[in-house]
């Protein structure tokens, strides 16, 4: 089978029906992330963005992408920041990637570990739990959580004024599955490609501008742009989101287009939902402990931490590696 300019192609689109090669799949992925930025407005002028970069396909990609659009903006900056979650022989090779990559794009890298600022790293909390600690709380309770609140500190203490993350379309259909699964409608109504927060000065606006692009397509992508990315798996990872990932894909097989389909439809009805909630949310206070924003007095990440017995000091500054 030939691409449309004559070449062998490398890709069908099912759901489209057309098939690339290397060069034609390249430039079309490329086009559809602009435009996904440009439709959204994603990318706003004096911009500081980081992108949080584990060294993942997706992140990789994000941040190659960011720079080779943005690069060239004197008004735009482009920052990496790598969250360490202490987790031996994944995360530590991961990060060798990250510090390649990030050399090789000239982009500046910090990297925050939950050791040195939570007291406590995944390996440690799963160390625990093997002894009897915390038997009804899996690692991805601890590691979200804590991963979303060391990215926001540190884009804010580098004054970035938008968080940029690797989600995909699978990332994000499961992510809807599941809330709905859940029936957590507050949780939903703050999705979508620049998703929508409570009024506060401690927040940094995310962005995703691989939203639209299924998660096949930037893993060749990926491959095809020898972007260079990470292609280990956490082994701790479980919970829901996998068997909602399987269903999905299982669907997505036997009809092609079904994760578009669905997610443009949540994107029809996200308006909607975000007025029928909006008067129902909690005001943004900030945590009497750390200082963060929370919806309570104390926030999600204090209330773990007081689970594992650390007391996480009010206002300390974040312990920032800069990679050279």
């Amino acid at each position: 089978m030939n691409c449309g300019c004559g070449n062998k192609a490398i890709y069908t689109r099912k759901y489209e029906g057309n098939s690339y090669c290397a060069s034609c799949f390249k430039d079309q992925f490329e086009k559809r992330v602009k435009k996904t930025i440009r439709e959204h407005g994603l990318v706003e002028k004096n911009d500081v963005i980081v992108v949080g970069l584990s060294g993942g396909k997706d992140s990789s990609v994000s941040l190659a992408l960011m720079k080779q659009i943005f690069g060239e903006r004197p008004d735009i900056k482009i920052i990496a920041v790598s969250i360490d979650e202490g987790i031996e022989h994944y995360r530590d090779k991961s990060l060798e990637v990250t510090k390649e990559l990030t050399r090789k794009l000239s982009v500046d890298h910090y990297i925050v570990r939950f050791k040195s600022n939570l007291g406590k790293s995944i390996d440690d909390i799963m160390a625990a739990k093997a002894a009897g600690a915390n038997k009804n709380l899996n690692s991805c309770t601890f590691c979200g959580v804590f991963r979303r609140y060391l990215l926001n500190r540190a884009a804010r203490e580098l004054g970035a004024t938008k968080v940029c993350t690797g989600h995909n379309m699978d990332d994000e259909a499961q992510a809807v599955l599941i809330n709905y699964l859940k029936g957590d409608l507050k949780r939903l109504a703050r999705m979508g490609p620049n998703p929508a927060l409570k009024k506060s000065g401690k927040f940094v606006q995310r962005i995703k501008p691989l939203r639209d692009i299924p998660e096949k397509e930037v893993a060749l992508y990926a491959l095809v742009s020898k972007t260079g990315n990470y292609w280990g798996e956490c082994p701790y990872v479980s919970g829901i989101r996998f068997e909602v990932r399987d269903f999905l894909n299982d669907v997505e097989a036997k009809h092609a287009g079904t994760k578009f389909s669905f997610l443009r439809t949540f994107d029809a009805m996200l308006p909607v939902l975000r007025a029928s909630v909006e008067n129902n949310l909690a005001e943004i206070t900030e945590c009497e402990n750390c200082g963060e924003p929370c919806s309570g007095d104390v926030c999600k990440v204090c209330e773990l931490l007081d689970k594992l017995d650390v007391d996480l000091a009010r206002q300390t500054a974040l312990v920032q590696e800069l990679v050279s």
